[in-house]
C-alpha cells in the first residue's frame, strides 16, 4: 500500500502557517488517494535520535571496517531504524518554518541522521556522489515571517528553501515541488492571510496529484 511519510518541523501546533497549508495538500492527497496511508512525524512531539559519541564512533568504525561495541550497535541500529522508516515512504512532505534564515534544530537533526553513506547516498571516486532514495516524489511547504524573493537583497539571506531542496537531490529525489508561503509576519496580518491562502490554494492543486 502507497505511502506518504510528511515530516512536520514547527512546535506551534494549529498556529504554524507551513502546518496549515500541509493540511490542506494531505487533505487532497487524501481524498484523491484514499487506499493509501499518511503519516505525519511531529518532530517537536516524536524522539529523534540523538547524532552523539556513541554513533558517531559507530559510524566512522563501519566506515573504516571495524567492529562495533554493543553500545555503539545499540545506537547506530536507532539511526538505521529512523532511515528505514523514511526510505519506505512512497511520498515525502517537509513543512516547516525558517528559523534564522534557516531551517529548526530539530529537523537539521533528523536531516543528520537520515543521510548516511551506503543507507542513502554512495561515493565513488570514479562516479562522485549518487542518491539512493529515488524514484519518488516530495514536497516542500516552507514559511517565512520576511521575504526574500529571488533576485532581492534578502534573497541571499535565505539558507532554507536552497538547503531543503539540496540535500533531498543529494540523496536521490528528482521530483521536487516547494511552495512558499511569505511574508507572514513582515506586512501586517492581512497580507499574511493572502499569503496563507495563496499558498493553501496551491497545496491543494499539489495534493490532486502528489
Amino acid at each position: 500500500m502507497p505511502a506518504l511519510l510528511h515530516i512536520h518541523a514547527s512546535p506551534r501546533g494549529e498556529e504554524s502557517y507551513s502546518l496549515r497549508v500541509a493540511k490542506a495538500l494531505l487533505k487532497e492527497y487524501s481524498q484523491a488517494h484514499p487506499s493509501d496511508t499518511v503519516r505525519t512525524l511531529d518532530l517537536f512531539a516524536e524522539s529523534v535520535p540523538e547524532f552523539g559519541r556513541e554513533v558517531a564512533r559507530g559510524k566512522y568504525k563501519i566506515l573504516h571496517g571495524r567492529e562495533q561495541t554493543e553500545e555503539e550497535q545499540r545506537a547506530w541500529q536507532a539511526v538505521t531504524e529512523t532511515i528505514a522508516d523514511f526510505t519506505s515512504a512512497d511520498r515525502v512532505l517537509v513543512s516547516s518554518p525558517m528559523w534564522n534564515f534557516s531551517i529548526p534544530y530539530r529537523l537539521k537533526q533528523y536531516i543528520d541522521v537520515i543521510v548516511q553513506p551506503t543507507l542513502t547516498f554512495s561515493f565513488s571516486p570514479e562516479t562522485g556522489y549518487t542518491g539512493l532514495v529515488t524514484g519518488r516524489p516530495a514536497a516542500l511547504i516552507l514559511a517565512r515571517g520576511g521575504e526574500y524573493v529571488p533576485g532581492t537583497g534578502a534573497a541571499v539571506l535565505d539558507q532554507q528553501r536552497p538547503y531543503l531542496e539540496a540535500i533531498l537531490r543529494f540523496i536521490g529525489f528528482a521530483d521536487i515541488t516547494t511552495i512558499v508561503v511569505e511574508p507572514t509576519l513582515l506586512r501586517g496580518p492581512d497580507v499574511a492571510q493572502q499569503k496563507l491562502d495563496e499558498a493553501t490554494a496551491k497545496a491543494r492543486d499539489v495534493g490532486r496529484s502528489f
